[in-house]
């Protein structure tokens, strides 16, 4: 429970412009035209993250990362989501694989909040539990996925926006 909490925190938290490029700016501005103050809230009301609302909803995450507590959370685009094999979205909202499902989200969130500019290479423990490595040079890379879009700042947290969907190991 206490990993599902803090997931839902961080989706929770403000995205604000000001911390994204002009490009990526109106990319991540939500579909009114306003930025919202919570993790869950932005990715609700942004075009770029529906299908981890879908998911975080089906997770019944939302209250969690709508909360005070603070996350770091790596968001994966719709792209991001597009790019996983054929069916593996579809699989995810079947009611037998909701515990895979809650995994995989609460593996893209960080307790506390975590600017880019206070990453630093090295391994950092997930609210899953397993850890995520981070690498940092001449952008932030987690595991394997870029980040894109960082320091997108929240009332619970901050949001670093990775271009592929962070697959726990098996």
């Amino acid at each position: 429970m206490k990993k599902v909490t803090w997931l839902i925190g961080l989706l929770a938290a403000t995205l604000t412009a000001t911390s994204v490029q002009a490009k990526e700016t109106a990319s991540l501005q939500s579909k009114d035209g306003h930025t919202e103050n919570t993790i869950v809230s932005i990715a609700s009301t942004n075009d770029s993250f529906d299908v981890l609302t879908a998911l975080l909803k089906h997770a019944e995450l939302v209250g969690v990362l709508n909360g005070k507590t603070e996350f770091t959370v790596f968001a994966p685009t719709d792209d991001a989501f597009g790019r996983l094999p054929a069916g593996t979205i579809e699989s995810l909202f079947q009611p037998e694989n909701k515990e895979l499902l809650t995994t995989i989200l609460t593996y893209h969130v960080v307790p506390g909040s975590v600017r880019s500019t206070d990453l630093s290479s090295g391994s950092v423990d997930s609210v899953a539990g397993i850890p995520l490595d981070i690498a940092v040079g001449s952008g932030v890379m987690v595991n394997t996925s870029n980040v894109v879009a960082a320091d997108i700042e929240a009332s619970n947290g901050v949001i670093h926006v990775v271009d592929a969907v962070l697959l726990p190991p098996q």
